[in-house]
C-alpha cells in the first residue's frame, strides 16, 4: 500500500467503526457467556470467533485498499460471472439454516455479494449514458436481477431488501428520474398485496412457506400469537423497555442472558443492548452510526469521479438499510428478516463483508484527488 494513501484516510470513520466494533465485542459476550457457562463450554468461545473474523476482516480492508476501487471492465465481467457461479453453487450445494439455503463451506455468500454488486454496479451505472425513460431501466434491472433472483430462491429476504434498496437509491443517484422510480416501486409493493391477499382468500401459492409469512407480519400484531411467531417481537420489546434511561447495568440483563429472547447475539442484539445500557447506551450507538452516514455520504460527494459517488452511495445505503430494519424490528416496528447489526451483531461473514464495505468507502476517499509529490 502506498504510504501517501494513508494520510488522505477518513481516520474519523475508522475510529467509528473500531468504537463500534468494541460495542459489538461486549455484548457478544454479553449474550453467549452465560449458555457456554450452563453448557460447560469456554465463555469466551463465540467472542474469540467473532475476534477472528473482525482481523480477517481489517486484513480484507487492508488488501482492498492497496488496489485502486476504479476496475477494469474485463475485471468487472470475471467478478460478476464469479458473483453468479457461487451463488449457484449455494442452491446446489449450500447447507439450510433457519429455513434458507444461505450457507456454502461455512460462510454466507450473499453477504458479500452485496458489496461486490455495489462495485460493479457503480461502475455500470456511470458508463450508462441515460437513464430517462422505463426503457432505459431495462438494462440496470437485469444486471442486478440476475444475482437478487439468485438469492431470492435460497430464500433469503432480508438480503434481496438490501439489495432492491441500494439498487434504487443508485439508480436515483445516477439521474433516473425520482417519479419514474416511485412508480415502479408503488406497482410492486401493489404486486406483493396482491400476491397476499390472493394466498389468503383464493389460496394461491407463494415464493415463501407459511412460518416465514407469519414471522413477516408478526410485527404488526405479535399478541395474536404471543408464543409462537409474535414471541421475539414480544420480548424484543420487553427488553428495550426494561433497560429505562440507563440500563439494567452491564451484564446484569435478564430477557437475553436467560434466554427469553432467542438469536439474542444475532438478530436481536440491540435489544439486548438497549436492556443493560438503557436509552444511554442505544442513542450513543445509533449517533456512531449517524456520523458514520453522514461521514459517508461526505466521501459520496467529494468523490473523484461519478463511479467512486454512486459506489459510496451504495454503500451507505446497505448501511443504512441494515441500521433501520434491525433497530425497527428490535423495537417492533419492521418485520424480521433477519438482517444484522453491522460491526455488533455476531456473524463471521457479515463482519468480514462490513469491513471489506468500509475498505471500499476508504480507497474512495483516499482517491480522491490526486497525491501531488
Amino acid at each position: 500500500m502506498d504510504r501517501r494513501l494513508l494520510k488522505n484516510l477518513d481516520y474519523t470513520v475508522l475510529v467509528v467503526v473500531g468504537l463500534l466494533l468494541i460495542v459489538g465485542l461486549v455484548m457478544v459476550y454479553s449474550t453467549t457467556n452465560v449458555k457456554t457457562q450452563l453448557t460447560g463450554g469456554d465463555p469466551f468461545y463465540v467472542v474469540k470467533k467473532q475476534l477472528v473474523a473482525v482481523l480477517i476482516g481489517f486484513v480484507a480492508m487492508a488488501i482492498v485498499l492497496s488496489f485502486d476501487y476504479r476496475i477494469s471492465d474485463r475485471m468487472a465481467q470475471l467478478l460478476y460471472v464469479l458473483n453468479i457461479l457461487v451463488l449457484l453453487m449455494v442452491l446446489i450445494f449450500g447447507t439450510e439454516r433457519n429455513g434458507a439455503k444461505s450457507w456454502l463451506f461455512g460462510v454466507q455468500p450473499s453477504e458479500f455479494s452485496k458489496v461486490v454488486m455495489i462495485v460493479l454496479f457503480g461502475k455500470y451505472l456511470a458508463e450508462k449514458e441515460s437513464l430517462r425513460s422505463f426503457y432505459d431501466f431495462i438494462g440496470p434491472f437485469l444486471y442486478m436481477g440476475c444475482p437478487l433472483l439468485l438469492i431470492m430462491l435460497q430464500p433469503d429476504l432480508g438480503t434481496a431488501l438490501v439489495f432492491i434498496f441500494f439498487m434504487f437509491i443508485m439508480m436515483y443517484m445516477a439521474g433516473a428520474p425520482g417519479k419514474k422510480l416511485l412508480v415502479i416501486i408503488l406497482a410492486g409493493i401493489l404486486s406483493v398485496v396482491l400476491m397476499f391477499l390472493g394466498h389468503k382468500y383464493l389460496g394461491t401459492p407463494l415464493p415463501i412457506k407459511e412460518y416465514q409469512i407469519n414471522r413477516l407480519t408478526s410485527f404488526i400484531n405479535p399478541e395474536k400469537d404471543p408464543h409462537r411467531s409474535g414471541w421475539n417481537v414480544i420480548q424484543a420489546m420487553i427488553a428495550v423497555g426494561s433497560g429505562q434511561f440507563s440500563g439494567k447495568g452491564l451484564f446484569q440483563g435478564t430477557q437475553g442472558r436467560l434466554g427469553y429472547l432467542p438469536e439474542n447475539h444475532t438478530d436481536f442484539i440491540f435489544a439486548v443492548l438497549c436492556e443493560e445500557l438503557g436509552f444511554v447506551g442505544g442513542f450513543g450507538v445509533l449517533f456512531l452510526f449517524f456520523t458514520f452516514i453522514w461521514r459517508g455520504l461526505r466521501i459520496a460527494l467529494q468523490a473523484r469521479d461519478k463511479t467512486g459517488s454512486l459506489i459510496a452511495v451504495g454503500i451507505i445505503s446497505m448501511f443504512l438499510f441494515h441500521v433501520l430494519e434491525n433497530v425497527g424490528m428490535n423495537i417492533g416496528i419492521m418485520p424480521i428478516t433477519g438482517i444484522p447489526l453491522p460491526f455488533i451483531s455476531s456473524g463471521g461473514s457479515s463482519m468480514i463483508a462490513s469491513l471489506v464495505a468500509v475498505g471500499v468507502l476508504s480507497n474512495i476517499w483516499a482517491r480522491r484527488q490526486k497525491i501531488m509529490f
